[in-house]
């Protein structure tokens, strides 16, 4: 009887932790959700109804992530300083006020580069806010359910960001296409300002967790002191952030020019794999260890690159997208842990925050780098090179093992 009180117990805890998190992550969900939206539509805005070329067009979507690379930094040591809630509060205030700014750029097309110049302040304004919600939402919620369940929590934040933007694309096209009083592109910014709106209240009645106070034998570190301690951790994301970058910036592409149909099917397979690995297979990070995961991940999504290489059907690229959507599942939660654990609690947000930098350099530089490799070796280059970045991957990750002591690294 015993056992199974204790069994009852051990479950009723696992709830009340998985509604903890669930409480705080619903943040991060509403914020990608609006990126989603806005990333359907923004290109189709400047490209069509203010007349500016592709390449205009494609700016105004990756200015984002710029802005969210700025200010990583900025939001992680606000966090460690303020507290995650007050962050995150800020950050939902800000996306609200880029939909606000989405929904007045229509009003401008007589004035096209005044309403561009509308379009990429919000575009940089929610920037902002995606890493201001994104890391206080790790570190609150880290803060909340204890640090062992560290795995949970950020594999959680990555099903609500990559759900997040599968779930406002089409509906953002939905809006866009319709001729209501509500519709076009004002109806997206009004969407997004109303979504994160609703959101604050519930953001004010979750309670409050303080930043730690800097014990006597240790101190809140500089920036780049952390950096340097997550910095094998995020070199192996790094390495295989790139393969993500290559599929979500060239696959489409790379249909187009093999006359396949179906780049919008692969794209969701590849989505849809990722989110379903996170759900299967998350605590194989802490019953295996971090690093251990992220090594098995990386061959996995190299083997997906190599079959997206050499695979001459449409077919096959499902397949390696499939597979590569498995392999980099796992990789932000398996690697986080190991960054996280080697950091102080009073430093754990500007670690979330220094250890994203890894994220958003790889992805942001992978899609125009690679470009240059398909006039001289092709798709097929492509992946492949991609697919060697990833195995250099699997390289610092057996390093970075062997330094651990063959022991998993738990926070």
């Amino acid at each position: 009887m015993s056992r199974n009180n204790d069994m009852e117990v051990e479950s009723e805890t696992a709830e009340k932790k998985l509604w903890s998190i669930f409480a705080i992550v619903v943040f991060t969900l509403l914020c990608y959700t609006e990126i989603g939206l806005q990333m359907a539509v923004v290109p189709l805005f400047v490209k069509e109804q203010l007349g500016f070329g592709s390449a205009l067009a494609g700016f105004a979507v990756s200015i984002q992530y710029l802005a969210t690379f700025v200010s990583r930094i900025g939001a992680g040591r606000r966090i460690d300083t303020r507290g995650p809630k007050k962050v995150v509060i800020a950050g939902l205030f800000l996306g609200a006020l880029s939909g606000l700014l989405i929904m007045i750029a229509p009003y401008l097309v007589a004035w096209p580069v005044g309403a561009l110049a509308v379009v990429l302040l919000g575009r940089i304004i929610l920037g902002f806010s995606e890493s201001w919600v994104a890391t206080g939402v790790l570190v609150w919620n880290i803060r909340r359910v204890g640090p062992a369940g560290t795995a949970h929590v950020i594999s959680w934040n990555g099903v609500c960001s990559y759900g997040g933007i599968a779930l406002g694309a089409p509906i953002a096209m939905l809006i866009y296409q319709s001729h209501s009083v509500w519709g076009g592109f004002g109806g997206v910014g009004l969407c997004c300002m109303i979504m994160l709106l609703v959101g604050l209240p519930w953001a004010w009645r979750q309670i409050a967790v303080k930043p730690p106070p800097p014990s006597s034998a240790s101190k809140r570190h500089s920036f780049m002191t952390v950096f340097g301690q997550v910095a094998p951790y995020g070199m192996a994301l790094a390495a295989g952030s790139v393969g993500f970058g290559a599929i979500s910036s060239l696959l489409t592409l790379y249909f187009a020019d093999q006359n396949w149909g179906g780049a919008a099917v692969a794209l969701s397979v590849f989505g849809s794999v990722f989110v379903l690995t996170r759900f299967g297979f998350t605590n194989q990070i802490t019953k295996r260890g971090g690093t251990v995961v992220a090594l098995v991940s990386l061959l996995v999504e190299s083997l997906g690159l190599c079959v997206l290489a050499m695979g001459h059907s449409s077919l096959w690229a499902k397949i390696g997208a499939a597979l590569t959507g498995a392999g980099f599942s796992l990789l932000f939660p398996a690697l986080g842990v190991g960054a996280v654990a080697r950091t102080k609690p009073e430093n754990k947000g500007i670690a979330i925050g220094a250890f994203s930098v890894f994220l958003d350099i790889a992805i942001g530089l992978s899609g125009p780098v690679l470009g240059f490799i398909i006039p001289f070796w092709g798709y097929q280059g492509l992946f492949l090179t991609t697919a060697l970045i990833s195995l250099i991957g699997v390289g610092i990750c057996a390093v970075v093992r062997s330094k651990e002591g063959g022991r998993p690294v738990l926070p």
